[in-house]
């Protein structure tokens, strides 16, 4: 899952950038209301985060943009304005949500997990043939023997197993999986790829349970 995180205090970005990153979400952030425009039209996001009061385009604004533009992602606007009218203005702008700073971080954990599943599938499980995964609580299994995976080696056979036969490329998985900050090599996606397999082939996988497509990416074998 991607997050956009649009707020223009630093601390309080790099605060919620780690928290949601702890928590296996891509994060990116933005500091206003434009470079968050400009986010949404290169990048598919799951969710937004965003404060009212940001420079050069407000969150109002911003969800206001957003809406007209018929993007239908969930919103969860920040703000320290607490009256019942300012409640209403958010929402009819266009979020989804909306949470009163100061706020406790697990409060704002549960409201995104609430807001993903609005919209999601994220509580069913995903499966391959004998493969199964669990996208709520991140757990694998090979013919119901466990599969102990890294977040990035969830997050890469995840991608995996949504796209089927599907022939994914290294710089797609790149895009999908790592934020644009700490976007890794080529090479490091090998890595993680030898790794999966090998987990797989010691919970009973076949040796080619993901396939390497030469020169394209890679998928997962045909059942």
């Amino acid at each position: 899952m991607r997050i956009l995180v649009v707020e223009d205090d630093l601390r309080l970005a790099a605060m919620l950038k780690e928290a949601l990153t702890a928590k296996q979400y891509i994060v990116e952030v933005a500091a206003d209301g434009e470079a968050a425009w400009e986010w949404v039209q290169v990048i598919d996001f799951d969710l937004i985060v965003l404060d009212v009061t940001l420079p050069k385009l407000d969150g109002i604004g911003f969800a206001q943009r957003l809406r007209s533009h018929r993007y239908s992602l969930p919103v969860l606007m920040l703000t320290a304005r607490d009256t019942l009218l300012d409640k209403i203005a958010g929402l009819d702008a266009g979020a989804d949500d909306y949470l009163v700073k100061p706020f406790e971080m697990p409060e704002l954990m549960a409201r995104v997990r609430a807001l993903l599943r609005r919209g999601s599938a994220e509580s069913v499980c995903l499966s391959w043939g004998s493969l199964t995964l669990n996208p709520s609580t991140h757990e694998v299994s090979y013919d119901n023997t466990p599969v102990y995976l890294t977040p990035k080696e969830y997050a890469l056979l995840e991608l995996l197993v949504s796209n089927g036969r599907r022939i994914m490329s290294r710089s797609g998985i790149i895009e999908r999986i790592w934020s644009l900050e700490a976007a890794p090599t080529e090479d490091t996606i090998k890595s993680h790829i030898r790794g999966l397999r090998q987990k797989l082939r010691d919970a009973g996988a076949p040796d080619d349970s993901i396939e390497t497509v030469h020169g394209l990416g890679y998928r997962l074998k045909q059942v």
